[in-house]
């Protein structure tokens, strides 16, 4: 599997990147599509409204987040955007765009963590 990456989307896009994807379900305030220049936005990868929600209200249900996250991840729709993401990291790196302003527990991190363990 190639690289994949994790980076705000409101930092400045570099080569390195590869295919930059945006894993949120809500496009984030402030910033043109021009701008966030993305190679696609995969919405069914990304955690339900009321999980992300959930997770907002509580930061610290860090482990929490991940779990039900993982759960959510088996279902249909996700599964399709997983495999298409696979899919993209087979033709080289990928980084995963995310709006959230803690650059450690987010859900694109998550996803990178499931990714890396469901191969």
């Amino acid at each position: 599997m190639s690289k994949i990456a994790v980076k705000r989307i409101y930092a400045p896009s570099d080569p390195g990147d590869g295919m930059r994807i945006l894993v949120d379900r809500l496009w984030p305030r402030g910033i043109s599509k021009a701008k966030a220049n993305i190679d696609l936005w995969l919405k069914d990868i990304s955690p339900s409204d009321d999980l992300r929600k959930r997770f907002h209200a509580k930061p610290e249900s860090w482990d929490a987040f991940r779990s039900a996250y993982a759960e959510e991840l088996t279902g249909e729709a996700a599964q399709a955007a997983a495999a298409e993401l696979r899919a993209l990291l087979r033709n080289g790196p990928v980084t995963l765009l995310f709006a959230a302003r803690d650059e450690r527990q987010n859900n694109a991190v998550a996803l990178k963590e499931w990714l890396q363990q469901h191969v």
